[in-house]
């Protein structure tokens, strides 16, 4: 009987756990974290070395063309 009392207890506790670290630890700890640190989250990908979107190359423009047809 204790025992039995004992594993149902365990199981509660560890199923409390499993919840508190889904819920608190990787939705608000991990976010906020990410927030603080910044683009350095990302250090070991790509994704923190560009400071700003990369220019776009090739094609031409056709907004100069069209700027003086009008009349």
């Amino acid at each position: 009987m204790i025992t039995s009392a004992g594993l149902v207890l365990a199981g509660t506790f560890a199923a409390l756990g499993s919840l508190l670290d889904t819920m608190i630890v990787r939705s608000v700890l991990v976010t906020a974290l990410t927030l603080d640190v910044g683009r350095w989250m990302w250090w070991p990908s790509e994704l923190s070395k560009h400071h700003e979107p990369l220019p776009v190359t090739g094609g031409s423009d056709p907004e100069p063309a069209l700027a003086g047809a009008g009349g």
